[in-house]
């Protein structure tokens, strides 16, 4: 915790005044800026890899001042994004150990549709084909990863409900996923029963298709040549 100023370069510009916040620096690299409000939600962050450097000068009126700054690797999209956080006070300084998490357990349908989907990816589009379940990244494991019909990588999350939060997860984990050379370009899909018209169009924005799932029919129930209607 401690009192700092943040800024950010990159693709855009973003600057966080001064203000008491929280900064954690996770095992996998990343580095979140937090304020007490917002939900889970960071002001600002970097996502690995990236690399964090601490300096500390003299400003213009003598003080020692303490300085981090957070670069991501270049790559072929751009020199990388830079965070620079001035510290003017620290409250208070810890490190723990969490261990190896045994990872996000998700409730029966949610899991369910995730099974059902790797057995039938091309009912989420045509030519879809499974490459794997809980595809790992550093800040967390890819629902689906998918080839399309051209081997083109496709990353699907899968949610019962298709809200903002599903397509900022989505968001990130493309960020990631399109830094590896090996797999980009990677393009997203969100799957859900339902999707919020919200959750639509900031996906269309950010290129991410949204697929709606049938449950029923998934599970062979309704079958959709037998409706009247």
């Amino acid at each position: 915790m401690a009192r700092c100023q943040v800024d950010y370069a990159g693709r855009l510009t973003a600057h966080l005044p001064m203000a008491t916040r929280v900064l954690m620096i996770k095992a996998d690299g990343s580095v979140l800026v937090h304020s007490d409000g917002g939900s889970y939600k960071p002001l600002n962050w970097m996502s690995p890899p990236c690399t964090l450097r601490e300096n500390t000068f003299v400003d213009d009126d003598g003080v020692e001042r303490l300085e981090w700054t957070v670069s991501s690797r270049a790559g072929s999209k751009g020199p990388g994004d830079t965070l620079r956080i001035l510290l003017e006070e620290v409250l208070h300084d810890s490190a723990h150990e969490l261990g190896i998490d045994p990872g996000l357990q998700k409730d029966g349908v949610e899991k369910h549709l995730q099974e059902m989907l790797a057995e039938h990816p091309g009912t989420l589009a045509p030519g879809l084909t499974l490459v794997r379940r809980e595809f790992p990244t550093a800040i967390g494991p890819v629902d689906l990863m998918c080839r399309d019909g051209a081997g083109r990588a496709v990353a699907v999350e899968i949610k019962r409900r298709g809200e903002i939060d599903g397509v900022e997860q989505l968001t990130r984990y493309l960020e990631l996923l399109n830094r590896d050379p090996l797999l980009s370009p990677v393009r997203g899909i969100l799957a859900a029963q339902e999707i919020r018209p919200q959750a639509r169009v900031l996906a269309t924005d950010r290129g991410i298709a949204c697929a709606v799932i049938d449950y029923d029919a998934l599970r062979g129930i309704d079958d959709s040549e037998h409706r009247l209607f």
